[in-house]
């Protein structure tokens, strides 16, 4: 497989922590970890995908991700490519995308180091946590209209950065599993609100001025905060770079009682 179309972005960020980025000659137009990776043509969207394009770079592999891209997948094995598409929602299942991506390219052992050390910054975040008075509840917000509560692995994530997800019941694959109201999320009263909004930017602003909004502990406190996409929600090696640290830094000074504003990460 030495030509290599990548139509989400967890792929680009694997392989080139791989070792393997010479592979890649196509991305999605979303792309941004790494920047290197952002200079690359632009073929795709998440649910759109130039077909033409992509047929006169002359793939090997196109890698794509969950059932939303069932369609596209179709109409590229039409036209004669090898596609992969996964369907890792939770933590350890990201884990084993990497290594299956890693036998793929040839990088198997680079892909198991890999992997121990994404599981080594989650036992050190572990430990961390196990320090701590107590565990804030936390509310997840992927979309405002309709109201998305968190995927999978971002429940799982909060859980191990020390946070209790106030809709750990409602974590499935599809986006009307997570669907919440208002209501519900009044009645459960977090005192952490994570805004992390795919495609656009939170409104913290409109997050508090909602009605009746003004009885949650998040919003009382000014305890909101916008997570960026990019890591977040792409179930890929961001979320062990980037998003352990950044999540248990937030939810650990709620915990202690020593956070004070509205901020942006």
């Amino acid at each position: 497989m030495d030509r290599i179309i990548c139509l989400t972005e967890e792929s680009v960020e694997t392989l080139y922590l791989l070792g393997k980025e010479s592979l890649i000659v196509g991305v999605s137009e979303y792309v941004e970890r790494p920047v290197e990776a952002t200079l690359l043509p632009k073929v795709t969207q998440f649910i759109r995908s130039d077909v033409e394009e992509i047929i006169k770079l002359r793939p090997t592999l196109v890698l794509g991700f969950s059932d939303i891209q069932k369609d596209i997948a179709r109409e590229l094995i039409g036209r004669g490519l090898n596609v992969f598409v996964t369907n890792q929602r939770s933590l350890s299942e990201i884990l084993s995308y990497i290594h299956m991506l890693g036998r793929l390219v040839g990088e198997q052992t680079r892909a198991i180091a890999l992997t121990n050390d994404f599981q080594h910054r989650i036992e050190t975040i572990k430990t961390k946590v196990a320090k701590l008075p107590r565990r804030p509840r936390v509310y997840f917000e992927e979309w405002d209209h309709p109201r998305l509560s968190g995927i999978t692995w971002v429940s799982e994530l909060i859980e191990i950065c020390g946070g209790e997800n106030i809709f750990s019941d409602r974590v499935g694959s599809m986006a009307k599993d997570r669907a919440v109201t208002d209501e519900m999320i009044r009645q459960r009263a977090p005192e952490i609100i994570f805004g992390c909004w795919c495609g656009k930017p939170v409104k913290i602003e409109k997050i508090m001025a909602r009605e009746f909004y003004d009885t949650i502990p998040a919003v009382q406190n000014k305890f909101i905060w916008e997570l960026s996409p990019a890591i977040f929600l792409q179930p890929g090696p961001a979320l062990f770079l980037d998003g352990l640290d950044q999540m248990f830094s937030i939810i650990e000074k709620v915990a202690l009682d020593e956070c004070e504003i509205v901020t942006k990460i």
